[in-house]
């Protein structure tokens, strides 16, 4: 089983991911854009792992207060078109400390540095390898209130990502 930590987003940060979705299918970029319920943002990957009560367990061994994420920006690794996120202290300790507790407790992910980012486009292309044209960035802001240990099976329609269990924010830390 594929499993991955993420922020799951509120309706208001999905409607500006999409409504900039929509703008960049009407300028002519083709590729995989991810659908709406797939929208996330992975705090650690851990891929194929047979126990997921063994994550959660580890994922409630980090305490948080809520704090705010904000959309900053859009950029491509290779022809993967993603949004970014602005700097944030909060998120980057957390995902930190998450990292840290998968790690003592053994638990495999992917070590690649921390680099928040929404994947919006695989294999995105415009005109025949011209740059893609933005014309408006998405905006967007949230507060984080829970981290969600998600599963990633492939289906008919592409990939489904199932939530297995939540931990929320705590009031004290």
């Amino acid at each position: 089983m594929r499993l991955f930590i993420a922020i799951q987003f509120d309706r208001t940060m999905l409607d500006a991911l999409t409504k900039f979705q929509e703008a960049m299918k009407a300028q002519g970029v083709t590729g995989n854009y991810t659908r709406r319920e797939n929208l996330h943002l992975t705090m650690a990957f851990i891929g194929d792992y047979g126990n997921p009560d063994e994550v959660l367990d580890a994922m409630e061994q980090v305490s948080f207060r809520s704090f705010a994420i904000r959309l900053k920006g859009v950029g491509n690794y290779g022809d993967l078109f993603w949004a970014g996120i602005e700097k944030n202290e909060e998120l980057a300790s957390l995902a930190g400390r998450l990292r840290k507790v998968l790690s003592e407790r053994k638990i495999p992910f992917d070590k690649k540095k921390f680099s928040p980012h929404i994947t919006l486009i695989r294999r995105a292309s415009y005109r025949n390898g011209q740059k893609i044209p933005v014309l408006d960035v998405p905006a967007g802001e949230m507060k984080v209130e829970r981290i969600f240990l998600m599963k990633s099976e492939r289906g008919r329609q592409g990939m489904v990502y199932t939530e297995i269990g939540c931990v929320e924010f705590s009031e004290e830390l």
